[in-house]
């Protein structure tokens, strides 16, 4: 059934840029993009619906490449007695930090880390966001693993987006594995991986590399396990050191890095090469008040594709607006709001293997776009906070919001 999408203007974000087209209309059939241009040149048709957009600016759905959107609990709390002066290392002596979510999320039943996932998905997708990673990665063994990637693919039966599954067991030491990091890698790699990918729950695989983490050396084994599975990799990266994480992702051809405050100049040189984007993170950068930027004009000048996402998680970055992080990623990280929005759209596309089906509109591709009422695609990222009036269409049908 072809739909004919009228009066609109259009930010293709084709090679990155606005790739503006005015006075445009869009065509879809189905779930698909059949046709798009300016509407003088319109090919005389039937269509079975006309839907006027009465001069809104449409552009890609936005894609939040990296969240860990499923968790128990939250760590608020905690957050307030930061602001306290209570230290790091004082709220994980008393079993704070990532072990208390870890905590939370295994007493947690499969309906209910649905039900406050859902919570906070929805709000990004009132923001426009169509497309999103999930990680894995508070469960830290393989029933609870299982249960957080068995959530995120519910949440793709029950919301209007397209939703990508990331394990991410090598997110940190369980206890029962305490001083015993190699054992647990090799659990990963023996045992928790070939299973739930088996089991059809895993898109990618992820790690982080971090002297508070896994060594590159471990690191490298989860990358060997998910090559042989056939699986594409994704790295937490050179976050709070400089590891060469960033430089062993390209070697293995990884979707992303991410984070990347440390990285230097070869593992951007190696990355280029590679064609792995570089996945900023505001939010957390915000968040943790670090002062180290990533190397921006570094990573432009040998042309890594750059890409913003949420990170939304519940000790670093408990970000619900992936609009808040587009603006962060241009007042912090100096990004044109050009810029920032190929971060949430073609390139975050990149990051994710989906280049060739969305992150931009083009014919051929999925119909996910929205109908922002703005005079310029700029004010996307220039407004603070607040619910920008819109209209989501996802696989060619209209999102109610």
């Amino acid at each position: 059934m072809k739909k004919l999408w009228k009066n609109c203007h259009i930010a293709t974000m084709q090679a990155g840029q606005y790739s503006s087209i005015e006075h445009a209309a869009i065509v879809t059939l189905g779930q698909q993009i059949h046709w798009i241009g300016t509407f003088k040149d319109l090919p005389a048709d039937a269509y079975a619906e006309t839907i006027d957009l009465n001069g809104a600016w449409v552009t890609p759905g936005l894609i939040d490449c990296h969240t860990h959107s499923v968790f128990g609990g939250n760590r608020s709390v905690e957050f307030e007695k930061r602001l306290q002066g209570v230290s790091y290392a004082e709220i994980a002596a008393s079993g704070g930090g990532i072990a208390s979510t870890v905590r939370a999320t295994r007493e947690a039943s499969e309906e209910q880390l649905l039900a406050s996932a859902l919570k906070r998905i929805r709000c990004l997708l009132k923001d426009g966001v169509t497309t999103i990673e999930i990680k894995s990665g508070y469960g830290l063994d393989y029933a609870n693993e299982r249960k957080m990637l068995r959530v995120i693919r519910e949440i793709a039966e029950t919301l209007p987006m397209t939703v990508r599954s990331t394990c991410l067991a090598a997110h940190a030491l369980p206890p029962e594995y305490q001083d015993q990091s190699d054992a647990y890698i090799e659990h990963i790699c023996n045992d928790m991986l070939p299973k739930l990918h088996q089991e059809g729950l895993v898109d990618a695989v992820d790690a982080f590399c971090e002297y508070l983490a896994f060594s590159p050396t471990q690191v490298e084994r989860v990358f060997k396990t998910a090559q042989s599975l056939h699986l594409p990799i994704k790295l937490h990266a050179e976050q709070l050191s400089s590891l060469g994480g960033s430089s062993l992702a390209a070697r293995y051809q990884a979707l992303s890095a991410d984070h990347l405050e440390f990285m230097t100049e070869d593992d951007v040189k190696a990355m280029a090469a590679a064609g792995t984007v570089a996945v900023l993170l505001p939010g957390a950068f915000y968040f943790l008040r670090e002062t180290k930027y990533p190397p921006l004009e570094s990573l432009q000048q040998h042309g890594v594709r750059i890409a913003l996402s949420s990170d939304l998680n519940p000790g670093t970055s408990p970000a619900l607006s992936l609009r808040l992080m587009m603006n962060m990623g241009s007042t912090l990280f100096r990004l044109t709001p050009e810029q920032t929005l190929a971060a949430v759209t073609i390139h975050a596309a990149h990051a994710l293997g989906l280049q060739e089906t969305h992150g931009s509109l083009e014919q051929g591709k999925v119909a996910d776009f929205v109908a922002w009422d703005i005079e310029h695609p700029s004010e996307i990222v220039y407004w603070l906070g607040g619910d920008l009036p819109k209209r989501i269409i996802q696989h060619g049908n209209e999102v109610s919001i």
